[in-house]
C-alpha cells in the first residue's frame, strides 16, 4: 500500500486567489526570461493566458510585481520587482513548510 497527501496551497486577498503555485511559476519564469511572452511559451501557456494571471496579481496587490517596458529597437520586457522576487522567495518557503509538516504526518500514518 502506497500512502500520498495531496495538497495545494494559495494566499487570498479580499476573496481574490492572490497567489498560487502557478503564479509563482509564471513569475519565476518571468524572472528567468525577462518577457511575459518567452514565460508563457516556456511554461506552455498562452500569452493571454500569462497576461491574465499578471494582471490579476498586479490589480489584487496594493504593490505592483511586474514592471513591464515598451517595445522598440531592443524589443519590450517584464521585469519582476523586488516584491515581486520577495514573493516568490516567501511563498516557495512557505509550501516548502508545509510539505515538510505533511511528510511528518503521513511518516505518522504509515507508522499506526
Amino acid at each position: 500500500m502506497t500512502y500520498k497527501i495531496k495538497s495545494r496551497i494559495w494566499i487570498e486577498l479580499d476573496d481574490k486567489e492572490f497567489l498560487g503555485e502557478g503564479k509563482v511559476q509564471l513569475l519565476k519564469a518571468i524572472d528567468e526570461t525577462g518577457s511575459l511572452s518567452k514565460a508563457a511559451k516556456s511554461l506552455n501557456i498562452s500569452y493571454k493566458k500569462a497576461w491574465h494571471l499578471m494582471d490579476a496579481v498586479n490589480k489584487t496587490t496594493k504593490k505592483p510585481v511586474t514592471i513591464n517596458s515598451i517595445g522598440g529597437k531592443g524589443g519590450g520586457g517584464t521585469e519582476l520587482t523586488s516584491y515581486g522576487k520577495s514573493l516568490i522567495l516567501v511563498f516557495e518557503e512557505m509550501n516548502k513548510k508545509c510539505w515538510d509538516f505533511l511528510d511528518v504526518q503521513l511518516e505518522k500514518i504509515k507508522s499506526l
